[in-house]
């Protein structure tokens, strides 16, 4: 096996590991807010300061190296991003059951194309922007707003995967010059404090039992998935590895209906087929560009 064969499938492999625990992490959230009451705010603090406490080794073992950055504004904004999403997503699968919140962060790729456009200039194309559409109208028929069935609290997983996507513009634009570990203890770094101001904001709250015991795991299991997730974008392109990311929406339908017994209603299939197939589509796109780039090259 080639260097390069054995890159694209350790990214491969940390991709579907990435996808896995992040499942596994949801699940806990879900059981943590929406059986055992713990305040979203609350639950997203726990995951993410225990998680800086599981991350602590990593930057003992590098010393104030781990923190050296020439990109401190990129990390701000990143931690910026991220902790609104995570905010609007903790508080979506405290209210909506995980294989609609998981199809609907599905659409973050197509807020990526127009983040990228709109912040970085890159030319979208027909193709994308016709995928993009596509992508939207899958999540509508999830949503299904025409219906009595229809909540406004369905909205927060796609306002998650909104600043998601800027998340992952802004990682994608680290990964450059940053190192895996140093982005992962960033993130947890400028998390933490604001989320602490958010969860007193919110009265607070001491988890015990059960719930300190899933928030715990989640700590654990964030801290392997961001890792993971930053690792295959550093061995692969984004349109290699993308495929991969989509077996997220199986893994999560698997812990949620395994965990809570939640199975999905006949209007997410279409509309996750609509928003898998779009993404697909806009990864062709990528493959192609990314072909004539190299073309353009050897001449």
């Amino acid at each position: 096996m080639s260097a390069n064969s054995r890159k694209s499938l350790f990214a491969a492999l940390a991709m579907i590991g990435a996808g896995a625990s992040f499942a596994l992490v949801n699940g806990a959230l879900q059981a943590s807010t929406m059986q055992l009451g713990v305040p979203s705010t609350s639950a997203a603090f726990w995951q993410y300061a225990l998680g800086l406490l599981v991350a602590l080794p990593f930057v003992l073992r590098r010393g104030l190296s781990a923190l050296k950055t020439r990109h401190l504004g990129w990390h701000l904004l990143r931690g910026g991003l991220a902790v609104v999403g995570i905010q609007l997503w903790v508080a979506g699968l405290s209210l909506v059951q995980i294989w609609q919140a998981i199809a609907l962060v599905m659409t973050s790729p197509f807020f990526v194309i127009i983040g990228a456009k709109l912040f970085f200039g890159e030319r979208v194309g027909p193709v994308r922007w016709l995928a993009t559409i596509a992508g939207f109208a899958g999540g509508m028929v999830i949503l299904e707003p025409w219906t009595e069935a229809f909540s406004w609290a369905a909205l927060l997983p796609v306002g998650a995967a909104a600043f998601w996507a800027g998340t992952s513009l802004v990682t994608k634009k680290l990964t450059a010059t940053e190192e895996a570990d140093s982005i992962t203890v960033y993130l947890l770094l400028l998390l933490t404090p604001v989320n602490a101001l958010l969860a007193l904001g919110d009265g607070g709250i001491m988890p015990s039992g059960p719930a300190l015991w899933l928030l715990a795991g989640a700590a654990v299991l964030t801290v392997i998935a961001n890792y993971l997730l930053t690792l295959a974008y550093q061995k692969a392109d984004a349109a290699f590895v993308q495929p991969f990311d989509h077996l997220k929406l199986p893994l999560n339908i698997a812990v949620g209906f395994f965990a809570f017994g939640f199975a999905p209603s006949g209007a997410f299939w279409p509309g996750a087929l609509v928003i898998v197939g779009a993404s697909l589509i806009v990864m062709l796109d990528e493959q192609k560009r990314a072909s004539r780039r190299e073309t353009l090259a050897k001449v």
